[in-house]
């Protein structure tokens, strides 16, 4: 009989840091990048999102991957709901990680996966400026003043002295709370931008972390060497940018050419896989070159894998097993 550990949110969050999360990211995106690790592209199941029926404002994804380097296997099954559920007062995210033994099949773990996914996704980030932007100074603008946007800076915090951080949200509560939460995060000063414009042009490092769908960045607003990183669902950027970028940089081929930033060019046959310069992993695993000429501009998208949820759970799991955290039950 196999007991399989039962993990909360609470629990995780005890369990790693983003301390951790940036090294687990760090450690698989090489990974991607030699083949030892093996990431699907994930399967979407539309809830309303997009779909006219059923009409939940929402998605869901299931998310497989293998981590070579800590043998581990599993799945995220995580989605973003609107509607419902934010009337509700709930977080847009909801997510569990299922994780396996590779070898028997077993059910090692089952998890909480919002707080990993939020995690995780600032991490990315962060660890594809460690070998794209030169020098440990930035000057960042954000979009998005949710708890992504404090995941990003968090992350970006631990591996950068932030000179400034530029940031604009739709509800000015929400910047204004972001600045107050992230006061002793940011090692320089902390702008509330009156509008998108000034946010995108005071910045070498743009972060987009909303669910618009509009195409609020504009082309002339990213300056010779800067990098963009639009990270929604949804485009959030202009054509003109993305199509005038001097390099395309993505964590995952198959999924970037399907959803978030290059989905309309690419079905629209403006964008191939022959425009994307390389992988986050190519570039870590030193296959591919990092930071380009000074003059370039970048568009860097790590709209996410579940290579990097199975990892950092991984490692969660782990820790609760040394530590004696969580609960376990047998199902079968």
């Amino acid at each position: 009989m196999f007991k399989t550990r039962l993990l909360s949110q609470e629990e995780v969050k005890k369990l790693v840091s983003m301390k951790d999360v940036i090294d687990a990211a760090e450690k698989t995106f090489r990974g991607m990048g030699d083949g030892t690790v093996v990431n699907p592209t994930k399967v979407g199941l539309d809830l309303g999102e997009t779909a006219e029926f059923p009409p939940y404002e929402g998605f869901m994804n299931a998310m497989p991957a293998y981590i070579g380097w800590l043998d581990s296997a599993g799945i995220k099954w995580a989605g973003g709901f609107l509607g419902e559920r934010k009337k509700r007062g709930l977080p847009y995210i909801t997510s569990l990680i299922l994780l396996i033994d590779p070898k028997i099949g077993n059910f090692r773990a089952v998890m909480d996966g919002a707080y990993i996914t939020n995690m995780r996704t600032g991490a990315q980030t962060a660890v594809a400026l460690k070998y794209l932007h030169p020098g440990k100074n930035l000057k960042l603008g954000l979009f998005g003043a949710g708890m992504q946007g404090h995941t990003q800076t968090m992350a970006i915090a631990e591996l950068f002295h932030i000179d400034e951080v530029h940031v604009y949200d739709i509800s000015p509560e929400a910047s204004r709370k972001y600045a107050e939460d992230m006061k002793d995060t940011v090692q320089g000063k902390i702008v509330i931008a009156k509008t998108p414009e000034e946010a995108a042009t005071s910045a070498d490092v743009v972060v987009c972390v909303t669910q618009s769908k509009d195409k609020y960045v504009k082309d002339a607003w990213i300056k010779p060497g800067g990098i963009l990183f639009p990270m929604g669902s949804y485009q959030e950027c202009e054509d003109a940018y993305i199509l005038n970028a001097d390099r395309i940089i993505v964590d995952h081929v198959g999924q970037c050419l399907h959803r978030g930033a290059l989905k309309e060019l690419s079905e629209a046959g403006k964008i191939t896989e022959k425009n994307i310069y390389a992988t986050i992993g190519e570039i870590v695993a030193g296959k591919k070159k990092g930071p380009g000429p000074s003059s370039e501009r970048t568009l860097c998208i790590p709209i996410g894998t579940g290579a990097m949820d199975i990892a950092v759970a991984s490692i969660a799991l782990k820790k609760a097993e040394e530590k004696g955290i969580g609960g376990s039950y047998e199902f079968a």
